[in-house]
Order: C-alpha cells, then sequence, then structure tokens
C-alpha cells in the first residue's frame, strides 16, 4: 500500500484549469465576483501563481527585490517604545524603566510637550549618547531642545536618531541626527490611503532637496515616519514599495544607489477605538508585525488604552508586543521576509506605479506646500476617510468590538485621555454608544416560528443594534401572526423588529399588519422586495433592518426617533 501512495502523482493545474473550476463553484456569478478592490484602486485577486506572475513580473523581479533588500539594508529594527509623561521627571523615570526591560530607543513627541528642569534635561543628555533618540514635531520653542547643549562636543557624534519640528537648528556636531523628516502620521489619521501617503514622501522630499547639495547629504538626513493601520498586506507592501520609490527618486537626481532613508513606523490610532480597548491590542499587534515584516526600521507600538489612561501594565505590554515579535518569530534574522511572495511583489509594484504617477500630479500642482494646502487635496481626504466610515457602516470591513461583536457592558472611559486623535474610524459609533446609554429604548424582538428558524435573524438584529449601544429587552416568541399582534398591542414598547426566517417573513409579516393598528414603531429584519416593502410600510410597517444596511444611517434614524418622541 505505502509503495503503491508513493508512486502516485498528480495532475499539474495551471492557472486556465484553476479558474475553471472557481468559476463552477460561483454557480452563474462571474468570476470578478472574487476579485475585491482597495481604496487604492487595485484589485486584490483570489489567488496568485507563479505562472500568472512571471507573466507580468518575470522582467523586472529580481532588480526589484535587489533593490528593496539593499534599501532595508538591517534585517533588525529598534524597538522605539514612548513616554506619554507631561514632565521631565516621569519621562525620565518611564524611559529608564523601558530601557531596562528591553525598549532600545527613547521617543518624545513635542506635539504633547513636556515641562523639563535643567537637571532633568542633564540627566536625559546622558541616556541619549547612550540610546537613539527619536523626537517629532519639536517646536523651536520647545525646553527639549536645550538638551542639544548639554553634551559635550566631544560626545556629539554618539548621538544618533532624529530629531525634527518646526524652525529647530541643532548645534553643530550632531551629525548622526536626521533633522529632516517626511511625517504622514497626520494624513494617515485623516484618511489618507497608501497611494496618498506615498506620493505626499516622494513630494515632501523634493520640495526639502533645494535646500541639499546632493541626494546623498540629504538622504543622511532624511526619515520618513509612517502609521501603520491593520490592512496587514498592504501596509507590509507600503513600506517595500517606499524602498523603490526612493532609488527611482535617487535616480531622477542622478544618483545611481540611493543611500538609505530610515523608515520610523508606529501603530495606527485611526484604527483604535475606545469600545472593548483590548481588541487594540490585537490590532496593535496586526501593525507592528506588518511593519516589521516590511522592513521598518524603528517601531513604536501605542498602548491599547491610549485613547484613555494608560497604566504602566498596558506600556508593558505595548512593549512585550515588539519583544514577543523578536523572541519568538526570528523574524530579525531574515532580510525581506515577505520577498518572494507572488501576492505582496504584485501589491508593492501597483502601488508603486500608482504613487510615481500621484507624485508627479502633485508636482504639476505646484509641489507639496501648494497641493497639500489646496481644496482639492481637502476634499480627497474627506472623502476617503467617509468612504472608510461607509464600509465600516455597511460591514464590508470590521473594527471588531465597535461596528461588529460589540460588547454592551462594556463602559467607555473618557476621564483624562492620553492621546485625542481626530478621524477615528470609531469615533460615531462611540457617540451613538454614549448617546443610548443615557437615551435608551425600549426594544423587542417579535419573533416568529420556531426558534431554529427565526434565531439567526434575532442575533443578528441584536449585533446589529449593540454596535450603536440599544439593548434588547425582550424577545417573546409566538407560533401565529395573530399572537405576536395581540402581544404587540397589549404591551408598552419603543421600537420592536419582526424576526423570522426568510421563507416565513412574509406570511407572518402579512398576517401580522392585518391585526396590529400602525401606531408603533415596528421593523421588519430582513431584506425584501420594493414591491413588498412598500405595501408593507403602507400598513404601518416602519423600515427594516438587513445585512449591508448603513448602521450609522440606521442609529441616526433611531435617534431621531428618540428626540421628536422627546424622550
Amino acid at each position: 500500500m505505502i509503495s503503491e501512495m508513493k508512486q502516485t502523482t498528480f495532475p499539474r493545474i495551471d492557472d486556465a484549469k484553476w479558474r475553471e473550476v472557481a468559476e463552477t463553484s460561483l454557480r452563474g456569478l462571474p468570476f470578478e465576483k472574487l476579485i475585491t478592490k482597495t481604496l487604492e484602486d487595485i484589485d486584490i485577486e483570489p489567488l496568485y501563481t507563479k505562472e500568472a506572475f512571471e507573466r507580468q513580473y518575470a522582467d523586472k523581479h529580481d532588480a526589484m527585490l535587489k533593490t528593496i533588500r539593499k534599501g532595508i539594508g538591517s534585517q533588525n529594527w529598534t524597538i522605539a517604545q514612548r513616554s506619554y509623561a507631561k514632565d521631565g521627571a516621569k519621562f525620565l523615570e518611564d524611559s529608564i524603566v523601558a530601557i531596562e526591560k528591553g525598549n532600545e530607543a527613547i521617543v518624545y513627541d513635542g506635539a504633547h510637550g513636556v515641562v523639563w528642569t535643567d537637571d532633568q534635561l542633564k540627566k536625559l543628555a546622558t541616556l541619549m549618547t547612550k540610546y537613539p533618540i527619536y523626537a517629532f514635531q519639536v517646536h523651536s520653542n520647545d525646553d527639549f531642545l536645550s538638551v542639544f547643549n548639554n553634551i559635550n562636543e566631544s560626545d556629539r557624534a554618539l548621538v544618533r536618531g532624529a530629531v525634527t519640528g518646526y524652525d529647530i537648528d541643532l548645534p553643530n556636531g550632531y551629525d548622526n541626527v536626521r533633522t529632516v523628516v517626511a511625517d504622514l502620521v497626520e494624513d494617515h489619521d485623516r484618511g489618507a490611503d497608501i497611494v496618498t501617503e506615498l506620493a505626499l514622501t516622494l513630494a515632501i522630499a523634493t520640495e526639502q532637496l533645494e535646500e541639499y547639495d546632493s541626494f546623498t547629504a540629504f538622504a543622511n538626513d532624511f526619515i520618513v515616519r509612517y502609521a501603520i493601520d491593520t490592512n496587514f498586506f498592504m501596509e507590509m507592501a507600503k513600506l517595500r514599495a517606499f524602498r523603490l520609490l526612493w532609488q527611482t527618486l535617487a535616480e531622477a537626481y542622478g544618483e545611481k544607489e540611493a543611500p538609505n532613508a530610515m523608515i520610523y513606523t508606529e501603530t495606527s490610532l485611526r484604527t483604535y477605538s475606545k469600545l472593548d480597548i483590548y481588541v487594540n491590542l490585537l490590532r496593535a499587534g496586526n501593525e507592528a508585525f506588518s511593519a516589521v515584516l516590511g522592513g521598518a526600521d524603528v517601531v513604536t507600538v501605542h498602548p491599547h488604552d491610549v485613547l484613555s489612561a494608560i497604566t504602566p501594565q498596558s506600556e508593558r505590554i505595548a512593549r512585550n508586543v515588539q519583544l514577543v515579535i523578536k523572541e519568538e518569530t526570528f523574524v530579525h534574522y531574515v532580510l525581506d521576509p515577505a520577498g518572494g511572495s507572488y501576492y505582496i511583489d504584485s501589491l508593492t509594484d501597483q502601488l508603486v506605479e500608482r504613487a510615481w504617477q500621484a507624485f508627479l500630479e502633485i508636482e504639476e500642482k505646484g509641489g507639496y506646500l501648494a497641493y497639500v494646502n489646496s481644496d482639492a487635496y481637502n476634499e480627497k481626504i474627506a472623502s476617503l476617510h467617509e468612504k472608510r466610515l461607509t464600509l465600516l457602516s455597511t460591514h464590508k470591513a470590521s473594527l471588531i468590538g465597535t461596528n461588529i461583536y460589540a460588547d454592551l457592558e462594556n463602559v467607555i472611559e473618557d476621564d483624562q485621555p492620553t492621546l485625542v486623535v481626530e478621524n477615528r474610524l470609531a469615533e460615531p459609533y462611540e457617540n451613538f454608544r454614549n448617546y443610548f446609554k443615557e437615551n435608551q429604548l425600549n426594544v423587542v424582538l417579535l419573533n416568529f416560528g420556531m426558534l431554529k428558524d427565526y434565531k439567526p435573524r434575532a442575533d443578528f438584529a441584536k449585533g446589529f443594534l449593540a454596535a450603536g449601544g440599544i439593548e434588547v429587552s425582550a424577545e417573546p416568541a409566538f407560533n401565529t401572526a395573530e399572537e405576536g399582534a395581540k402581544w404587540a398591542k397589549e404591551n408598552s414598547f419603543d421600537y420592536a423588529i419582526i424576526c423570522a426566517s426568510a421563507k416565513e417573513t412574509e406570511t407572518f409579516v402579512d398576517g401580522f399588519v392585518e391585526h396590529f393598528p400602525g401606531n408603533k414603531k415596528i421593523d421588519v429584519a430582513g431584506k425584501c422586495a420594493p414591491e413588498l416593502a412598500e405595501k408593507w410600510q403602507a400598513k404601518g410597517i416602519h423600515g427594516f433592518i438587513y445585512k449591508g444596511q448603513d448602521q450609522l444611517e440606521k442609529f441616526q434614524l433611531l435617534q431621531s426617533f428618540v428626540e421628536k418622541e422627546g424622550r
């Protein structure tokens, strides 16, 4: 038997055969049904094969990988967890403790400044000669800058990292500190897609380059700062695409091989939620690993409770996200671990093509400053943010614990938020949760038929409403439409949803509306034909609740109902 098994061969399946089988399984639906489109207008195929990849990329794949790997330079990355303290003593304490427990850098955010004393700055100066410093959005009047005067000229070459901000001018001798940044975190938080982020990076670099004698001198002084969200493979491809675009930009300025540009990354706060905050930890792990696999040089992980009040435990957990990645995956021993994946390499190439074209369009419109201050850019960013919200609201995208699998027992902590971030995707849901917590509706599910038949729609309705903070107070079940109508007449409630199986909904609702006077707000779970919906609504049914419905729009209607009723 084993001998026969060893002799078994399997026929080779090519792309055409695979597509044929896939189309058969779709039962008449087009093959394109399996293709999804990203906000960057990139088609995500259901399968990426060597055969298909080589047809399109064989002539440039090796060169692409070589450029990316040279740009990454080192397979290791720097763990750069920041302190969120607002005074110098606490900042120093946090930084020292973090370094003792695995952190590898000092991170300072000038947008959330720290109050310093001279003695504290001297101690910070000593730390900075031993560990790299990454400081962003530093203002010229920030006392933090005084630290650079507290370091002896002979020790200034020991200081490395990046210090960027507004009209800052470091003393001489800090040649290993980068001072020019393409900081895309704010654009990312506002809603920018990956193509826009990459194009803006090149546009910023081009404007800054005018102040340097050579591309090499500029590259040695330049750092890019990206936020990484939960779109795992696309974010990985974003960092790899930057390496290729950087080389292309260098060639445009006459450099055959671009000096390495440093990529600083942090977990995306636009994906964080105040709802079910421990899910933020899962998002952070996803985002950090994506950054590492994409070839980031420096990574910061925000604690899962950073939108409320962080704790020493949450800071430790955030730091350990990176330590676990290093100690358990050994990925820091591999240069470009994502390279060679047909899927990721395909995404990388497409991002390069689109981002370069977008960059050229920005240049035609007057360059970076002219573009980002234009109405066209602000409208584009607003449109992208709205598209993301629509994807969430119609359940074409998920924010676990927020628009799906919401926990009604969860309490939003708003007392002393550590960071305030505008345009977070979860914010509209948080607002509804707060509203309905104070203005709770008395909601019932009117279930018809057997439990196994109505339960799927009943569960869907409860989950749908829970995302807005609306709790179901009762779930009576009935065998006939007359029983349900009688119960609805005799009992008090604000809002009800009729739940039955797809096959039986029409029968039960037809019977229900014949016996119910229509003086209460009642919806039907499920989507039906327009003519049927029109008939039911004419007899008192208010509306519908169904998969793919705009969730936020429905919550707004229910909020309007509450306000109209004066509750």
